[in-house]
């Protein structure tokens, strides 16, 4: 990837250019200190002036009024704010007509900035004033006073906090007051009452009131630009020290660039989030999301003091010292899918590669491209206008459809279709171009979300909740309405990131969740009337990746790559989970390494200086996998047996993962023979157990309590009338209160529990407290042969009842997959 950059021969502005906005993809406004602004037009290359300010005007900052507010749309930006020298900020129209100007600073108002509802301005200036206004230019508050000027600010990702410039310091500050407590990113043991009780040099923290308010000293010189991405969510700043950084949204330092030769005047990130801009003196740089340059430039432009970015996120404009706007586009982006690399050349064409017999295509198209996405056979591409979906078995004819507007942020991909993102809303096609669904859910922001916040599978459509981080709404490909009851699933604190498997049915769809603590969770996606379970299976998990042909997980985890071979096993047998992860260590992939995709076996990660590492996999838990989902429980036994002679490393991960799947699918002989290959005699035991029960119904549950779901397994006694063999549980478990309720209830088998208790406090050299015991033992008589007689008796009647079945059944005396 890199920029190609254009500039006139003579500048269309007399004076240093201070300020750029885009309008629409095709339309730029700039301001200079020559009192114009001029309206620059990329399709038919003219250049007009909008109007001449005042000669007392001479301008600082320019920001368009956001195009979406409070949930409408407009067709394009009407208003823009401007500030400038003279203490004062202009609201102007398209057209150029000054509709308002306010006094707002003593000295020279630095910056100004709408929030993304459109609802509210802010404004910093030399007076080291920070002013909330509404969008009228009304005064609602004076939020900070300090004695240094504040160079920059950003608005928070919710427009409830803003960022700004103190010196060599940030600071995030909350708009409410009372608002709520920010949690420690030191999580340290103190127990701090509402100010961190931490060196502020060590901590970067102070608080006052209620709320902690976080600060830190971020460069070694003044800082002259911030930028504060709503989509990832991450803080941008650069310095007089000549350095740009990278932070969280708490202050912790993610990346932080190499000292430059002049100091950095301006800093962008793009609309989506995965590219920002730098500028510097004839210095423009390209840079990814977590840091790492992929193209630098050096135009003669003097200091770049502004960058934007159109908003369909493909092309730069900055704001000149030497009076030029520069203009960049941005081409040579890659995408990557087994043997095939497409290669944007132009704005308007891509290069197609079959690395395998080194055939060329190329691809041309009417208007520019701004997305594009190759997976699962397929190659999407979205335009300005269009939507091209291509056929790697067929490059000559793809399917065209067009688009409602031209700002898709995001495409993902799976095997039966694709998901289009764009300011508007979310969109399902088919690759044949038919709109299967447009999901909606409440508070949909769909300008924020990514890759890490929506998810894609072939029948579900997991997206988390902007308004509330621990929310994830799950929708139903097809239809686009939320799956079961319509309740979302919730966890217990701020979700990072969602992930859904690839295969398998859509009952058993899982979907994996990392949340702010860096813990990984699993969870199902269906529910069926039951509380869902969100079971833990890693810590320190920074990248994940589902495999896209079978159900296999990877992560990075605390400098670790892990792979879960089988991650359902957390629902079958939780002892079993660590013996069916690979682990090694993750040096090889340096600091901060992601996951780009896990494509048949092998994993592509990114580095930390962007250089792309594949790692492989086993194939043979792949092959397990698709054993087990035809059913061939034989071939799945012999290749764990051929494992065993190959690669003695993988025998015990092998055998453990037959055995959770034989579980799983209810396969009680094939499950015999895993649980026995690594040496768990106790299970074995028990499962022979479960083969000798006289009927199918005992053998579900007493399966389902292998498993640890007891109230399935009584619900299932119940359900086949069974009621002793239900209390007989309850007994086992010691839940004697539970034992006795059924006892009771049905009527049956009352002395049965009190003699167990009994025994059970005997052995213990216990009294009975317990006042329901003591009501019901009065008066009974515990003899143990009445009861022994009679627990015979249910036996055999559960003998008889399923022999009857059996003679019934067409499938004679075989009761697979229980006792396959």
């Amino acid at each position: 990837m890199r920029l190609k950059t254009s500039l006139l021969k003579e500048p269309k502005h007399k004076e240093l250019v201070s300020c750029v906005g885009w309008t629409t993809a095709d339309e730029l406004y700039s301001s200079s200190d020559d009192h114009q602004i001029l309206k620059w037009n990329l399709l038919t290359n003219e250049t007009i002036q909008v109007v001449r300010l005042a000669e007392e005007i001479y301008p600082i900052d320019l920001h368009w009024f956001p195009k979406t507010t409070g949930g409408k749309k407009q067709i394009q930006a009407e208003i823009f704010v401007l500030t400038s020298t003279d203490g004062k900020f202009h609201l102007v129209s398209k057209t150029g007509r000054v509709e308002k100007s306010v006094e707002a600073h003593r000295g020279a108002v630095l910056a100004g900035r709408w929030n993304y509802e459109g609802t509210a301005l802010v404004t910093v200036g030399e007076d080291g004033q920070i002013k909330i206004w509404s969008k009228t230019g009304m005064l609602r508050s004076t939020m900070v006073q300090q004695g240094t000027p504040v160079y920059s600010v950003a608005w928070g990702p919710d427009s409830d906090k803003i960022l700004y410039t103190s010196g060599k310091q940030l600071i995030v500050k909350p708009l409410q007051p009372n608002a709520k407590v920010l949690q420690c990113p030191w999580r340290c043991s103190m127990q701090c009452p509402p100010v961190c009780l931490r060196p502020p040099e060590i901590s970067g923290y102070w608080g006052t009131g209620a709320h902690y308010q976080p600060w830190w000293k971020a460069h070694d010189g003044v800082i002259l630009k911030v930028d504060w991405n709503a989509v990832n969510d991450l803080i941008l700043s650069g310095g007089e020290d000549c350095k740009y950084k990278v932070w969280d949204s708490y202050g912790r330092l993610l990346y932080s660039a190499q000292v430059h030769d002049y100091p950095i005047t301006s800093v962008a990130w793009a609309p989506d989030g995965q590219l920002f801009a730098v500028g510097s003196f004839n210095t423009l740089r390209l840079c990814d999301k977590t840091g790492w340059s992929y193209a630098l430039e050096k135009p003669n432009t003097g200091s770049v003091f502004n960058i934007a970015w159109s908003v369909d996120g493909t092309q730069i404009a900055g704001a000149c010292g030497n009076g030029h706007v520069i203009f960049a586009h941005i081409i040579e982006q890659r995408w990557e899918w087994k043997n095939f690399e497409i290669t944007l050349t132009k704005r308007r064409s891509m290069q197609v590669r079959n690395v395998s017999n080194d055939a060329l295509d190329v691809l041309e198209f009417r208007d520019r491209v701004i997305k594009a996405s190759l997976s699962h056979g397929h190659l999407v591409v979205v335009t300005s206008l269009q939507c091209y979906v291509y056929s790697t078995k067929n490059w000559n004819t793809p399917l065209v459809f067009d688009l409602k507007e031209g700002t898709v942020s995001l495409i993902l991909q799976v095997e039966r279709h694709f998901l289009l993102l764009d300011g508007a809303g979310i969109y399902l096609y088919s690759y044949e171009g038919r709109l299967i669904s447009s999901p909606k859910f409440p508070g949909m922001r769909t300008d924020i979300l990514s890759s890490q916040t929506v998810s894609l599978s072939n029948d579900t459509i997991a997206v988390r909740d902007k308004a509330d981080d621990k929310v994830i709404y799950l929708i139903d490909a097809l239809s686009g309405k939320p799956l079961g009851d319509g309740k979302p699933l919730v966890h217990k604190i701020e979700v990072m990131e969602v992930a859904l498997d690839q295969f398998g049915s859509p009952n058993e769809r899982k979907v994996a969740i990392i949340d702010k603590n860096r813990d990984l969770y699993i969870s199902s996606v269906r529910r069926f009337g039951k509380e869902q379970k969100i079971i833990k299976i890693g810590t320190m998990v920074h990248s994940i990746a589902w495999n896209d042909k079978v159900n296999i997980l990877c992560g990075m985890q605390n400098m670790h790559f892990v792979v879960w071979y089988y991650p359902n096993t957390i629902y079958v047998d939780k002892e079993l989970l660590s013996k069916t992860i690979y682990e090694k260590d993750a040096s090889e992939f340096g600091k901060s390494p992601q996951i780009v995709n896990y494509v048949g076996n092998q994993v592509t990660v990114r580095r930390a200086d962007g250089s792309l590492i594949y790692t492989s996999i086993s194939p043979y838990p792949a092959i397990l996998h698709e054993y087990v989902s035809a059913s061939r429980w034989d071939d799945a036994v012999r290749l764990c047996r051929f494992v065993k002679t190959t690669t003695p490393d993988e025998e015990q991960t092998m055998w453990s993962c037959l055995a959770a799947m034989a579980i799983a699918h209810k396969d009680l002989l094939t499950a015999e023979v895993a649980y026995a290959a690594v040496g768990e005699i106790d299970k074995v035991q028990y499962i022979n157990l479960i083969k000798d029960l006289p009927s199918k119904e005992s053998r579900m549950a007493h399966l389902l309590l292998f498993i640890g779901n007891a109230q399935d397994a009584e619900g299932t006694l119940i359900q086949a009338g069974l009621i002793y063999q239900a209390i007989q549980v309850n007994i086992n478990l010691y839940n004697w209160d539970r034992a006795l309720e059924l006892a009771v209830k049905y009527k049956t088998h009352v002395d049965t529990v009190l003699a167990y208790r009994k025994k059970f406090l005997e052995d213990f050299q216990k009294e009975e407290s317990n006042k329901r015991f003591l009501q019901y033992a009065e008066g009974v008589e515990v003899n143990w042969e009445k009861i022994q007689a009679k627990i015979e008796m249910e036996f055999a009647k559960e003998r008889e009842r399923a022999a009857a079945v059996t003679s019934l059944s067409s499938t004679g005396s075989r009761n697979a997959p229980l006792n396959r």
